[in-house]
């Protein structure tokens, strides 16, 4: 299973601007996007995931829901990503379709150790730097703490750095060792960018993609 090197984690100030947000991140060529949403009964999220998973599924963009693996399995996601407070991916595994992924969070090399331990598919690394989109962050890991953890770890899961990314970071992060990036404010501003750091990122949109959304 090969995860896009480009995450967009959905943003907005009302659960309706997420999907809105979604869409956009779809047409402007993105590969893969999280539905994120905080505080929201699971009842509106199963609605609004129902809506992204047609969504996507018309862009064949790959959706992963975040958090709720039982709905991620109901609209038939591509997979989940569990935050370090969620429930544990061995039990989530459980639950979901075998072809279904599963993400997880980390900010430590112990917390990546055990990750790949129970065999998630890729791992979210940050926060990168400071950002705005979660209350109370981990510790900064910066390209230090990633080159740090990469370099311990030599493992095959893909690990997508996650935290205040903007496009100036894509090729120092690279160069880290990480494989690739989860952003959600710095596209939120401008989905045009989608297009600049797939390029950035050497990620697989196609030459007839391109030109579609130009």
């Amino acid at each position: 299973m090969t995860i896009p090197k480009l995450h967009y984690i959905s943003q907005g100030a009302s659960p309706k601007e997420h999907i809105e947000n979604i869409q956009k991140a779809c047409t402007s060529g993105a590969e893969l996007v999280q539905l994120r949403l905080k505080n929201v009964s699971e009842k509106k999220i199963l609605k609004l995931a129902t809506e992204a998973r047609e969504m996507t599924s018309h862009f064949q963009t790959r959706l992963i829901i975040n958090d709720h693996y039982k709905i991620a399995k109901t609209v038939k996601a591509d997979g989940v990503h569990l935050g370090k407070t969620d429930t544990c991916p061995t039990i989530a595994r459980k639950h979901l379709y075998t072809w279904q992924m599963i993400g997880g969070t980390a900010n430590t090399l112990q917390d990546c150790e055990i990750l790949i331990e129970k065999q998630i598919d890729y791992i979210g690394l940050g926060p990168f730097r400071v950002t705005t989109t979660k209350k109370n962050s981990s510790p900064i890991l910066g390209l230090n703490g990633y080159t740090a953890i990469t370099e311990a770890l030599k493992t095959e899961t893909p690990i997508i750095g996650v935290g205040g990314i903007t496009l100036e970071d894509v090729t120092d992060i690279l160069d880290s060792g990480i494989s690739g990036i989860a952003v959600s404010g710095a596209i939120t501003l401008d989905f045009n960018r989608i297009r600049t750091f797939n390029e950035l990122l050497n990620a697989s949109s196609t030459q007839e993609q391109r030109h579609t959304f130009k």
